[in-house]
């Protein structure tokens, strides 16, 4: 069997050195579609070196160690990338996250659930500088055809949309391009880029990383929302509830809760489809 439960969650954890400083702080920001309008201020403090502050997201490609990446290349773990999805995703954070800085993340496997017809691996991680833990995360890692292996199901807790209307809904669109300016900060699946390789996955054409769309998303939440200041995330988590496309438009519509915003994200030309799901960001 591709996956080797027993020695995946009994592995060592794996350690990887991260370096990083603004070109990847900005790279990573245009990739999840700052910089529209170029001169606006709000947007010059993504892209501007002298105003830059960090977007959260930015903990899943810190160093260009993507997390599903590193999970994917750990002991008892052999799939074929084109069964590969990311499920899920959350992030914790400690402080800030520095414009220039250096961190040791630690990594390993958590848990392998059977959904039946796939596997979810989940990658648990944290980085820490000499001041202590920057983040802490977990990837679920969705493998198609690695289920049916007897293992435990595991959570399947799903949020319910408040039952009203949204206090914000926002578009972005999603330019032609922008898969791959993301994935030059790190994510080289060709999933992203190739569409031979695309339709060896069962789709017409690449798709968009599921981590851009949820860059995408904190960013507008944190635009819209919470004043433009990076600082008051705490945490953030999503489920990736099917694909978007480059050309299309995110629909995000928003729930203001105490200490808490809850967000919904759907394709808008395809009759509102699903993108994210169970998308809470914890503020302060």
């Amino acid at each position: 069997m591709p996956i080797d439960v027993g020695q995946a969650l009994s592995a060592e954890p794996r350690r990887t050195d991260l370096a990083w400083d603004h070109k990847d702080i900005q790279l990573y920001h245009l990739g999840v579609g700052a910089g529209i309008p170029a001169t606006a201020p709000d947007e010059l403090r993504y892209t501007l070196e002298s105003r830059l502050h960090v977007l959260p997201s930015f903990a899943t490609v810190a160093g260009g160690a993507l997390a599903a990446a590193g999970g994917l290349s750990s002991p008892g773990i052999d799939v074929d990338l084109a069964s590969v999805l990311h499920g899920g995703q959350r992030i914790e954070l400690h402080r800030p996250i520095p414009v220039r800085g250096t961190a040791v993340q630690t990594s390993r496997i958590a848990a392998v659930y059977d959904k039946g017809k796939a596997a979810v691996i989940v990658l648990r991680s944290a980085a820490a500088d000499d001041d202590g833990t920057l983040w802490t995360s977990d990837t679920q890692i969705f493998v198609r055809g690695e289920g049916g292996f007897g293992g435990e199901r595991g959570p399947s807790g799903r949020l319910e949309t408040p039952g009203r209307e949204p206090d914000r809904t926002v578009e972005r669109p999603i330019r032609e391009d922008q898969a791959l300016l993301y994935r030059l900060s790190g994510d080289w699946n060709p999933l992203h880029a190739d569409p031979e390789f695309a339709k060896l996955a069962g789709y017409d054409r690449p798709i968009l990383h599921g981590l851009c769309s949820y860059g995408m998303t904190l960013k507008a939440v944190v635009d819209t929302v919470l004043g433009g200041d990076v600082s008051r995330v705490r945490a953030y988590a999503t489920r990736f509830a099917g694909v978007v496309f480059p050309g299309e438009t995110l629909r995000i519509r928003m729930w203001q809760e105490t200490g808490r915003i809850q967000a919904t994200v759907t394709a808008v030309e395809r009759d509102d489809a699903p993108v994210l799901a169970d998308t809470v960001v914890e503020h302060s």
